[in-house]
């Protein structure tokens, strides 16, 4: 009797072991991503999903040596014709809480079905955007970090008139960012700032006033969510607001992609848009 029970030990032990080890799983789900973004290790960095459209320059709490790149195409429908976007995005982050970032955004055009074209803008690249975002608070225990930043944005002239300047104009755009995450899926998440454009020839300043949310429910244990941006303008008498549901997908360990579609609430010249945002982050140490 006692060699059976002898015998029978290692078996209930790994029955027992492996019923716990089933139980962690289940109950530790939600959070298995949190605790490998948020402990893997120091500074202190809050896991937040942030927005596609209106894209953060990198993380909050960024650590050092965290990089990505990114690639845009987008269309919209501007009435008489469609605009097509693209952009190509590198962001970094040479130390801790600190993002780097050059973006270069291109827009072409096509008349639609029965229009000639007349009042369609000419292709080019747009400008030339450098930024700079600084998180200075970082709360994991709040689930709460705040960030300002700023992006300048040099205006090219446009492929018809390249070079007659090269430079047309500048614009301004200081911000705040406010991110909550709600226990382990819902996040939330406020951009907002002034944008000032000064056009050179004319030496005309035009301001407007930009505020983003954003909420997202992130899938448990993956990095993938689905959420929506409200994209609200401010300029002058004028107020435009674009409602942008959106989800991102992981293809790869370190490549993802997001879908986002644009509906306009409040816009008096444009309808229905479609934006794909692919993004790969190298590894880094």
């Amino acid at each position: 009797m006692k060699n059976i029970i002898k015998n029978m030990m290692p078996i209930v032990l790994l029955a027992s072991s492996s019923i716990t080890i089933a139980q962690i799983s289940s109950t530790q789900k939600d959070s298995l991503y949190i605790v490998q973004v948020e402990e893997k290790k120091q500074p202190a960095k809050v896991l937040h999903a942030e927005p596609l459209y209106i894209d953060l320059i990198r993380d909050l709490g960024a650590r050092k040596g965290e990089k990505e790149w990114n690639l845009g195409l987008g269309l919209t429908d501007e009435l008489t014709y469609d605009s097509y976007e693209a952009l190509i995005e590198y962001e970094w982050a040479p130390i801790d809480r600190l993002g780097l970032e050059v973006e270069l955004p291109f827009t072409f055009y096509s008349p639609l079905n029965g229009g000639n074209g007349a009042e369609m803008p000419s292709n080019g690249l747009n400008s030339i955007k450098i930024a700079t975002q600084w998180s200075f608070f970082v709360n994991e225990r709040m689930a709460t970090s705040m960030a300002i930043g700023y992006i300048n944005e040099f205006e090219l002239s446009d492929f018809r008139n390249f070079g007659k300047p090269l430079i047309s104009g500048n614009v301004y755009n200081p911000f705040l960012v406010v991110a909550k995450r709600w226990g382990n899926n819902i996040h939330s998440l406020v951009y907002t700032g002034p944008m000032i454009g000064h056009e050179y020839a004319s030496g005309e300043v035009h301001i407007s006033y930009d505020v983003n949310t954003s909420l997202h429910y992130m899938i448990p244990g993956t990095r993938n969510f689905i959420g929506v941006e409200f994209n609200k303008t401010w300029q002058n008498s004028d107020f435009d607001m674009t409602m942008r549901p959106q989800m991102r997908l992981g293809v790869a360990d370190n490549v993802m992609i997001g879908i986002i579609a644009g509906i306009p609430v409040s816009r008096e010249n444009e309808r229905f848009s479609s934006f794909l945002r692919l993004i790969w982050e190298p590894k880094h140490k």
